[in-house]
């Protein structure tokens, strides 16, 4: 019977921190594809998302051109996760790339 009572605590609380390790790997992350046409052709984005907040935008293929476009999407893609929205202006003087780039987040969004 004293055994009982010694085991039992020691138990719950190594039940207790495997909960806690293992719900500390998983950080409910998940990963959307999107596409949409930019200016220069299709524009491929992996979007990441944990709960309800956008944490990642990665831009996976493009057509568009490094100089305008690119560096357009690059911008666009940080006012997304600091927006947690696709709600943002075009950049001017590449709005078309703005236009594909924010779609295809939009895309990869719905798909969730």
């Amino acid at each position: 019977m004293k055994y009982f009572f010694f085991s039992l605590p020691a138990f719950l609380i190594i039940i207790t921190g495997c909960a806690i390790l293992n719900s500390s790997l998983t950080d409910g992350s998940e990963t959307f594809t999107g596409s949409s046409q930019g200016y220069r052709g299709p524009i491929t984005v992996q979007v990441q998302i944990n709960g309800n907040q956008i944490t990642g935008v990665e831009i996976i293929d493009s057509a568009e051109d490094r100089s305008v476009g690119g560096l357009a999407m690059e911008e666009l893609a940080g006012m997304v996760i600091m927006y947690n929205s696709t709600d943002i202006d075009a950049i001017t003087g590449a709005t078309e790339s703005s236009r594909g780039f924010l779609e295809a987040v939009e895309n990869a969004i719905l798909i969730k």
